[in-house]
């Protein structure tokens, strides 16, 4: 009683977790009411997930490398890169186990749910957050091997096909991991480019933020609204869902503490350990960062695709409303566990 006391004393005085938790709870419960209400649309949630998708990230993702070169950051960031695909890899193994006793189709719906996340609209918001530009370049590093295997073997599994060498360049192609390679480039390199000089200093031309003010201010305007626009397209998402169904629902609360609850703490202890070793070694801030990504509920995602391909959608909402409640209500307490 005494540690939870404490900890909840810890969550309190921490204005920038309270703040984040606050303001996303806020939203995403504004959100359900005008979805509720149908001041907006149905559709507003995909429009709005469409702008945060094609507009916003990829801004987020140019001004977060908008700063001095750091090669610890650059080693922490390639062994998080590794520790992505091992984690997506170990999840895609190995998850079934804990659906075993569940039909064909919903235990596949429960394993892909439970693979990926929504760490696009609701982890990067929060690591944008709650540790600024470097969680940002370590969020961005992170979503790279979620993204190849989201839209190959993520995409495979719900549609019943199989991945053909021709789909491979596609996937790899995608916008968000060309602009995060592009900008991971100028970032690294940055010395070796054409250097301007501003005041005392010399900076590469490919530094906006200090060359080109007039493209970097619009694109920090894009980047800002991913946070707000993605935590009120997700209350438009669950605007949709029976609350009372969902929270009745046994297999939505069981696959919820599997995803947000009980793998990140599994993952923390084997990477930390592991990490101690020096197996890919992660700074304290780089695995609060991955555990964010990882304690993050259903991915919209997976939800269109269970509704596309008819595999178990009814079930993929349901488990969308509940893991998106635990995980707003957890969240704070891993971060303090964390530190």
């Amino acid at each position: 009683m005494r540690d939870l006391i404490e900890i909840t004393d810890k969550i309190l005085q921490n204005r920038g977790l309270v703040g984040v938790v606050s303001s996303s709870l806020f939203l995403i419960c504004l959100g359900i009411y005008a979805g509720k209400k149908e001041i907006l649309k149905k559709d507003a949630a995909g429009v709005l997930s469409n702008i945060v998708l094609t507009l916003s990230i990829p801004a987020l993702c140019v001004t977060a490398f908008l700063q001095d070169f750091n090669r610890e950051i650059l080693e922490e960031g390639f062994n998080l890169l590794i520790w992505s695909f091992v984690i997506h890899l170990l999840l895609m193994g190995a998850v079934g186990v804990f659906f075993f006793r569940h039909g064909k189709e919903k235990k596949t719906t429960l394993e892909i749910l439970t693979a990926f996340g929504g760490v696009t609209v609701f982890g990067i918001p929060i690591a944008q957050a709650l540790y600024g530009d470097t969680g940002i370049v370590y969020a961005s590093i992170y979503c790279i091997a979620y993204r190849v295997f989201l839209y190959s073997y993520g995409y495979a599994k719900m549609a019943d096909i199989h991945i053909r060498k021709e789909n491979l360049l596609g996937i790899f192609l995608n916008p968000v991991i060309i602009i995060t390679f592009i900008s991971m480039g100028f970032w690294a390199f940055q010395d070796l480019m054409p250097q301007v000089i501003i005041g005392e200093r010399s900076y590469s031309m490919f530094r906006i933020d200090k060359t080109m003010f007039w493209i970097f201010k619009p694109l920090s305007y894009l980047a800002g609204l991913c946070s707000p626009l993605a935590w009120l397209a997700t209350g438009l998402k669950l605007s949709e869902s029976s609350f009372k169904e969902s929270l009745t629902s046994v297999d939505a609360w069981y696959y919820s503490l599997v995803k947000v609850i009980l793998i990140p703490v599994l993952f923390y202890f084997i990477i930390n350990n592991l990490s101690r070793g020096g197996f890919f070694p992660l700074s304290p801030l780089a695995l609060r960062v991955a555990m964010i990504m990882l304690s993050t509920p259903a991915a919209s995602v997976v939800i269109a695709y269970a509704i596309k391909y008819r595999k178990e959608p009814e079930i993929a909402s349901k488990c969308s409303l509940v893991s998106t409640l635990i995980s707003i209500g957890f969240l704070p307490f891993i971060i303090i566990f964390m530190r």
